[in-house]
């Protein structure tokens, strides 16, 4: 089945141009687009797709704001990645603390468009790169460090949190940690449960903002 996708941003030149990078791969489906994201929950109830690729800065709904709707409202809610002009928006990492998945730049090469689609999907890895890294770091708090200490976690799963930081998949820090992919994904619940995360972007924000993990 390929992935559908539902665009979301108020130039309509940029969602063309998303569509049609997107469409031209045989395992990706645009399955409807919107201009604003306060038209997001009535077209994910009727289209269902498996990534939101949405705009952070919108006229009536921003992205921030899309994002917290989705999570809130929506049972299953579908990946979402926000696309922005900035990498260093401050939108960019509220949307992220907000529970986005990912982001993607519009100026991104079309083969960065369909990898960051691809990869929020899987929800193996994240799109987390080093100006976002440093937002976090940057807002960091005595409550993310006080969320880190509590959850004592053990050695290995402070090394896999550290590897998921990095960007790495569950293959990739498997073949690091020289252990099975299913030992990994193990390790990766008990860290998102330990940190009461609901994704991997929650656990690796948590890891940034405590200070637990350091901006490289």
């Amino acid at each position: 089945m390929p992935v559908t996708v539902l665009l979301v941003d108020d130039e309509p030149l940029v969602r063309a141009g998303l569509r049609a990078v997107l469409e031209a791969q045989p395992d990706i489906e645009v399955v409807g687009e919107a201009g604003d994201g306060a038209a997001v929950i009535p077209l994910l109830r009727q289209l269902r797709p498996d990534v939101v690729a949405m705009d952070v800065r919108m006229p009536l709904m921003d992205g921030i704001e899309a994002t917290r709707v989705v999570l809130r409202t929506v049972p299953d809610p579908p990946k979402i990645l926000v696309v922005t002009t900035f990498e260093n928006d401050e939108y960019v990492y509220e949307a992220l603390r907000a529970g986005a998945d990912g982001f993607l730049l519009k100026r991104a090469r079309p083969a960065e468009i369909v990898h960051a689609v691809r990869l929020v999907a899987e929800g193996e890895s994240l799109l987390f790169p080093a100006a976002v890294r440093q937002l976090a770091a940057e807002y960091g708090t005595s409550k993310a460090r006080a969320v880190m200490d509590r959850a004592s976690l053990t050695e290995r799963e402070a090394a896999v949190l550290r590897l998921m930081a990095r960007g790495l998949s569950n293959a990739e820090i498997a073949t690091r940690l020289v252990v099975g992919v299913e030992t990994v994904k193990t390790h990766v619940s008990a860290v998102l449960a330990k940190l009461g995360a609901r994704d991997r972007t929650q656990a690796v924000i948590a890891a940034y903002e405590s200070g637990f993990v350091a901006p490289s």
